[in-house]
């Protein structure tokens, strides 16, 4: 077991690097970062992560134990405001941020690259071997989120924007270390019975990593074509 978690940890580290090397996120954190860039990227975020809990219950579907699913079940219900200390559905507190910015999410079009990062995650959370699904999103998903927030912020904060217009980054930036935890913890135990399954994890993570740098080239404008979206419904992360 202790090897599993030094090899998960070791992963998880080098794909945060290698993701927060991405110049997009380099400009978001020394101030050179465009107030469109970062528009830009809440609006195609938001698209892709309209799917969150389809991606969840996928995955949840194909978990060994019901006791994981309960587990994850707390973060389902977190997303969509049913805990009591989260009252509010985190779709709602995305949709406040983006009207505070005049983002319209229905009516624009999905980017080439968001939607092969949806396409990529729905895939691994759709696995019968939820060793894929769970990589997907702890490694790729969750386990990111705190760094790659972190970065979202200090470039808004440059521009002179508010905490208060961006308090779904700063929400997420504290809640999605405890999803990854849990997350983080399933996988260890499954990668405990069979310790094969845990370069599945990682194998999984890598890919959402290399979707989602083809993702921050495309806001960079690296990779300019986009394709109509169909109208996509709640729940962020």
């Amino acid at each position: 077991m202790t090897q599993s978690i030094s090899k998960l940890e070791t992963s998880i580290k080098a794909l945060a690097t290698k993701l927060n090397g991405h110049s997009f996120l380099q400009r978001c954190r020394d101030g050179s970062i465009s107030l469109d860039e970062l528009k830009a990227f809440l609006l195609q975020q938001g698209l892709y992560s309209a799917y969150f809990t389809r991606y969840l219950c996928a995955m949840m579907a194909n978990l060994p134990s019901n006791d994981q699913v309960m587990e994850l079940a707390e973060n389902l219900f977190e997303e969509l405001g049913l805990e009591p200390g989260s009252p509010t559905p985190h779709h709602i507190i995305y949709r406040n941020m983006l009207d505070s910015f005049g983002i319209e999410l229905d009516s624009t079009k999905i980017k080439h690259e968001t939607q092969a990062l949806i396409d990529c995650m729905f895939a691994h959370c759709r696995e019968l071997n939820p060793a894929f699904g769970l990589g997907a999103l702890c490694i790729g998903a969750e386990a990111i989120v705190p760094e790659l927030y972190s970065s979202l912020v200090a470039g808004f904060r440059h521009h002179g924007v508010p905490d208060e217009q961006i308090q779904f980054l700063l929400l997420h930036i504290e809640c999605d270390d405890g999803h990854a935890e849990t997350l983080n913890d399933i996988m260890l135990e499954i990668a405990g019975s069979n310790e094969f399954q845990l370069d599945n994890m990682i194998k999984a993570g890598e890919q959402i990593i290399e979707a989602r740098l083809a993702f921050f080239d495309a806001i960079e404008n690296k990779i300019p074509h986009a394709v109509k979206l169909e109208s996509a419904s709640i729940a962020f992360t």
